[in-house]
């Protein structure tokens, strides 16, 4: 990693660790919760996506 990755990593780092005590543990459970089905939802949709593509191509 260059010196400029690692300075944007921490600042981004640091920023998260100064919001998250303010954030109640339930919201923090919930997003969690909804990132983790977005991800799902992505990746599965990106998958499809994928085999009709090579299907169509055939």
């Amino acid at each position: 990693m260059t010196t400029h990755q690692h300075t944007l990593m921490g600042t981004v780092g640091g920023t998260l660790l100064s919001i998250a005590p303010s954030i109640p543990s339930a919201d923090l459970l919930k997003t969690a919760v909804l990132a983790a089905v977005g991800a799902t939802v992505s990746f599965t949709i990106s998958m499809v996506l994928k085999c009709l593509i090579k299907k169509r191509k055939q």
